[in-house]
């Protein structure tokens, strides 16, 4: 119950217009040009009686502020304000900090000064919490607190934790109203929240050289934080070579470029341009000592796939009397993972300890996720409770990775349980990106109770759920024939500010073709368009294989025809569908016609493609050609043909050619290492049976299996 002796009043925000005006001096604006950019609740039935309700996020209720009661002169304030800023440092919890906060200016009738507000101002934005910290600045001006320099740079904290520059900015017009005037440490996080969550052609980045004009006509000097900030804005925008005169610039001004400037500019030039052009940056800038630069150029030289150079370099490094420390260990050994050199990796970790560099949980994360891309789940959940034993906490990503393991190897039951630990054992919180492995674990799994569950946590955990839950839940729904809750789902993302991507048609797609419902599948194809989703290549495979599926192979040709006149790039697995269909439908002599097509498009077959053609040649009758392909395909070893190829191959033998040859070729397949499977003796049984009769069958495989 509330009490009527208290009054409540909820403080708005006024939407404000703001705009700058340059000043006189050195203009950044030329460097910052402008570019132009510019709730589902629905309850579902399952299969066998079972309720599901997919939760959507509700939007958080209004913050109500407690005014403050003129105090009552019988009953004068027990607190000191010491008392006060002591109880609230203490709170951890920053919701329990604020309902202390208000309970001791309304039940104990208290005045919050600046440093009590400055507190929980602080606790607050670090906690996220950026309504609550809004409206408690307002508070302030109301009953006329003025605000500190440190208080207002925890608000422009919180808007930038947030994502909202253009809020931050607007906080920042109004600076005067809240007893605070400009500094130049206000202005640079002002900048640097410009920048947060900002895509490089976003607002926040286009008012970087406005800003940092309005400083300048404001008489303040930027320092080396300042440029660090215009550095990184330019360099998100690959600005590269702005960036570098902005370095001369600096210099000419008297401040001096650190550490951090060089990184930032070293490391955009390696990302947007080469590693040659850093290294003569580096060069022109003489900043070859400092093992933050070189880390940049050794992520650079991963991200082009050179991990040879990369050791050469940190010989480099080494000779030179810069000693690689965990970031330089820690790119190399993602890298390597990243290209399946988990065996390398683990030599560079122990390299690393054994130079007395101690790995921390971004080295750990990076192994462990090779171990798991590899299929080793053993050693990649090993390395974790290493990771736990030698005392180097892990964070989210670190957690995800062992999430991502799990759940890959089909251990979701223990990737959920593990879920839960997380918080409990003082981890992390589970984020966006942990919720959605579950999802798309039990997605795969075919288990729509358990991935709904995890969903409905998700939600109530106040997580938005991202595209990946999303199409996971399409995936899985498709899976149990729920193709209509599927498509409402689908329709909600936009609503919930997640529009569906083409992956997620995708996923619908396949799923209604695998379901039969090819008609309904080219709706979707045909909405898409209209969508403005563009369908990609693997959206008309998925549609062809359907079409093929339903004996719609006119349809199927007509899509093919119409593909090639809107020269839509066309990949293997588009040839692999188109052939397997016609030869699935007995159509071999067209499936040669698709490979001659495929081979003037210059598209590459693949293991599938020579397994299909074998197949073709042999039902035509023309085993020899499909002979002489596989002895050239072995011999160039261009693929390896599987026992499928083989096996298609001694049909034709048994069928169209002499039985004596077929024993001759499955010796020749065993000398090769190549062994049956049941398929191919049943082809070479049956053909036997039918040329030799009852007899002449057991003594030729009991020859075989004997030299065998």
């Amino acid at each position: 119950m509330i009490d009527p002796c208290e009054l409540f009043v909820i403080v708005k925000q006024t939407e404000t217009s703001l705009c700058f005006v340059p000043c006189a001096g050195f203009s950044l604006l030329s460097l910052f040009e402008s570019t132009s950019v510019h709730p589902l609740q629905n309850k579902m039935y399952l299969k066998d009686g079972y309720s599901l309700l997919l939760k959507h996020r509700k939007s958080s209720p209004p913050l109500l502020l407690p005014t403050r009661p003129t105090p009552s002169p019988h009953h004068p304030s027990p607190l000191r304000e010491s008392h006060v800023a002591h109880a609230l440092r203490r709170e951890p919890d920053a919701t329990r900090a604020l309902h202390h906060f208000h309970h001791v200016a309304n039940a104990l009738n208290f005045t919050h000064t600046p440093l009590t507000y400055a507190i929980i101002i602080h606790k607050l934005s670090r906690a996220s919490q950026n309504d609550a910290v809004h409206y408690l600045l307002h508070h302030m001006k109301l009953h006329r607190i003025p605000c500190s320099e440190d208080t207002f740079i925890c608000v422009l904290a919180s808007h930038k934790l947030a994502g909202l520059p253009d809020r931050a900015l607007k906080t920042f017009y109004r600076i005067r109203e809240f007893g605070c005037h400009p500094t130049v440490k206000i202005y640079n996080h002002l900048l640097d929240a410009l920048l947060c969550h900002d895509a490089p052609t976003g607002k926040g980045f286009r008012m970087l050289g406005a800003v940092y004009e309005n400083m300048k006509g404001e008489g303040l000097q930027p320092n080396v934080f300042t440029y660090n900030v215009l550095l990184k804005g330019l360099c998100l925008n690959g600005k590269v070579d702005a960036a570098c005169k902005l370095l001369v610039e600096m210099s000419k001004r008297g401040c001096v470029p650190d550490e951090v400037s060089y990184t930032t500019v070293v490391n955009a030039v390696c990302r947007f341009g080469s590693v040659e052009e850093a290294k003569e940056v580096v060069g022109r800038f003489r900043v070859e000592n400092v093992v933050s630069v070189y880390n940049a150029l050794i992520c650079g030289l991963c991200r082009e796939g050179r991990v040879g150079e990369v050791f050469a370099l940190m010989g480099e490094m080494v000779g030179k009397g810069v000693d690689p420390n965990v970031v330089s260990y820690s790119s190399v050994i993602n890298s390597l993972a990243d290209v399946g050199e988990v065996e390398l990796g683990l030599a560079v970790f122990g390299l690393m300890v054994r130079r007395g560099c101690r790995p921390n949980v971004h080295t750990f994360s990076s192994l462990m996720k090779g171990c798991f891309l590899g299929g080793r789940v053993r050693e990649g959940v090993g390395l974790w409770r290493v990771m736990v034993r030698e005392g180097v906490r892990p964070n989210v990503v670190a957690c995800n990775t062992l999430l991502y393991g799990l759940c890959c190897s089909g251990n979701v039951a223990e990737a959920l349980e593990f879920c839960d630990s997380m918080e409990r054992d003082g981890f992390c919180r589970p984020n966006v990106t942990s919720y959605s492995t579950l999802v798309h674990g039990f997605a795969r799994s075919g288990d729509l109770q358990g991935a709904s569950g995890v969903w409905n946590r998700m939600v109530d955990c106040g997580v938005r759920p991202n595209v990946v839950a999303y199409t996971s839940m399409v995936d899985v729904l498709c899976r149990n024939s729920m193709f209509d809750r599927a498509c409402r789902l689908i329709e909600s993302m936009a609503a919930d500010g997640c529009p569906p991507t083409v992956v997620t048609f995708n996923t619908f797609v396949k799923g209604l073709c695998h379901g039969g419902r090819v008609r309904w599948a080219k709706r979707v194809v045909d909405q898409m368009q209209k969508s403005g989703c563009l369908p990609d290549i693997r959206t008309y495979n998925e549609l062809l294989d359907g079409l093929f599926s339903v004996d719609e192979v006119r349809e199927a040709c007509e899509l093919m025809r119409e593909l090639e006149e809107r020269k839509v790039e066309m990949n293997s697995v588009t040839y692999n569908t188109v052939m397997y269909g016609f030869s699935s439908h007995g159509m071999q002599e067209w499936v040669l016609q698709v490979l001659g097509r495929m081979f003037v498009n210059g598209v590459k077959p693949d293991d599938i493609t020579v397994n299909i053609v074998i197949y073709a040649y042999s039902k035509l009758g023309k085993v020899r050609t499909a002979i002489q392909l596989l002895d050239k395909i072995t011999e160039r070893k261009e693929f390896c043909p599987d026992i499928i190829a083989h096996t298609s191959l001694l049909w034709g033998i048994c069928n169209w050619l002499d039985i004596e040859e077929a024993v001759v070729y499955l010796n020749k397949m065993l000398n090769n290492g190549i062994f049956p499977n049941v398929a191919t003796w049943n082809v070479l049984v049956r053909g036997l049976f039918n040329k030799l009769g009852h007899m002449g069958p057991i003594r030729i495989l009991d020859d075989i299996l004997g030299n065998g």
